[in-house]
């Protein structure tokens, strides 16, 4: 059944993962046969092309950490001096040529500096991936209980056309007996005819709804069998402030948590920048004219008199007193949306039970008494016609709601990051 299936989704961001990186090297296998969720979320995690650049933002972020921490490079330097000119300084005979080795000394931490902001840059680069991973884990799961729904409307619309024969075959004989007017084997014709349209509506329905599916680990042609899933089998779910409690585990959110050190990480940078380096140099001294040598050595650092960063320093703490503000929005956002996501599911679950438990079985047993009316007389065509398609009708309602509350569960689990319902097989 579906829910049953659907637990994988925080297995699949961690054991699953390891499941594709370790398979990474080996061939990748297109699902065959029936189809579980746990088969269509393995192999997404295999071969999604959106996951596939996750792996680089993250190593690429690596190598920034490693550029953080470098020290700047010594520089080298030849400088001369007293040539070229004119009198007793023309040609080389007065010439100085020094040759130097100096080195920026980085005062105020800013290496430690720059080394905790690039890891907060790597670990946001793994909280998008993690979001990313969510992301294409829920479209699985939509398509997945699309391809569900498209199996159930399409034996629903096989059924209807084997009801809707029978009763063209019934008028038929009718009609041939001289019981029935010829018009309403007419109708029943007319009504075989879209019956069998709305069966093959049904079945380019259900191809779509595979190839859609296929789509997401990288295949054009979907190789799979159907997908099990048991469409009327709705778990309950806890309370909505239970819900609500569980909003910040989910990774958007921590990247807030993540992005407020980041930020914090790079305001201690700028302030870190606002203290000057010293420049240390050391070299050799040679007088051509004298043919002798000598020590120099300098020391610089630059007058932080009118430039102090302090520019710098005040974007950085804006933005990272924009974080809390950007938080605060999100997660008011999201609660709203729990909330219309957890009414629409108590809606679904309703209508399923107030369908399937009393308006299905009303419309059987009127179709059953119709059709019993009809035989003896009772009832024109017009009036079975009328209970076969009532009780269709509601047959397809029970399908999308039922399929509906399974697209909710799935939103909602999306958005708390947490399974909703144990595998009542365990």
């Amino acid at each position: 059944m579906i829910w049953h299936l659907a637990r994988p989704w925080l297995a699949c961001v961690g054991a699953l993962a390891l499941i594709a990186s370790a398979a990474a090297a080996s061939d990748f296998m297109e699902p065959r046969g029936d189809l579980t969720l746990t088969d269509a979320l393995s192999a997404a995690l295999l071969r999604n092309p959106a996951l596939q650049s996750a792996g680089f933002d993250i190593r690429a972020a690596e190598a920034g950490i490693t550029q953080a921490g470098l020290r700047p490079n010594p520089e080298l330097g030849l400088t001369l001096e007293n040539f070229g000119g004119s009198g007793e300084i023309r040609n080389a005979k007065a010439l100085e040529s020094t040759l130097s080795l100096s080195q920026v000394i980085e005062l105020g931490g800013k290496r430690a500096r720059r080394v905790e902001s690039a890891r907060y840059g790597r670990d946001a680069a793994t909280l998008a991936r993690d979001s990313r991973q969510l992301d294409v884990l829920a479209e699985v799961t939509r398509r997945f209980i699309d391809v569900a729904a498209d199996q159930e409307l399409l034996l629903m619309s096989r059924r209807a056309t084997g009801l809707v024969q029978q009763t063209f075959n019934a008028i038929d004989q009718r009609v041939a007996a001289a019981r029935a007017p010829e018009a309403e084997k007419s109708r029943a014709a007319i009504a075989l005819g879209r019956a069998r349209l709305e069966e093959k509506r049904a079945e380019q329905a259900l191809l779509s709804a595979r190839r859609q599916l296929a789509a997401l680990w990288g295949s054009a042609e979907p190789r799979f069998g159907d997908a099990k899933a048991d469409l009327f089998d709705l778990p309950p779910v806890t309370n909505l402030e239970g819900l609500m409690a569980r909003l910040k585990g989910n990774p958007d959110f921590l990247r807030f948590a993540n992005e407020q050190r980041l930020r914090d990480a790079q305001w201690q940078l700028a302030k870190a920048e606002a203290k000057s380096n010293v420049t240390v140099g050391a070299g050799l001294r040679r007088f051509e004219e004298t043919g002798d040598t000598g020590f120099v050595m300098n020391v610089s650092m630059p007058l932080a008199i009118g430039n102090r960063n302090q520019g710098a320093i005040r974007a950085a703490g804006i933005r990272r007193d924009q974080v809390e503000i950007e938080e605060q929005a999100a997660f008011f956002t999201a609660q709203a949306t729990l909330f219309e996501l957890y009414q629409a599911l108590q809606q679904a679950r309703a209508e399923v039970g107030s369908l399937r438990e009393q308006l299905i079985p009303q419309a059987r047993s009127a179709l059953s008494q119709t059709e019993y009316g009809y035989e003896r007389g009772r009832f024109s065509y017009l009036e079975l016609s009328a209970a076969q398609r009532e009780l269709l009708e509601l047959q397809r309602e029970a399908i999308s709601a039922a399929a509906t509350y399974h697209r909710v569960l799935a939103e909602i689990e999306r958005l708390t990051n947490e399974p909703l319902a144990r595998d009542t097989n365990e």
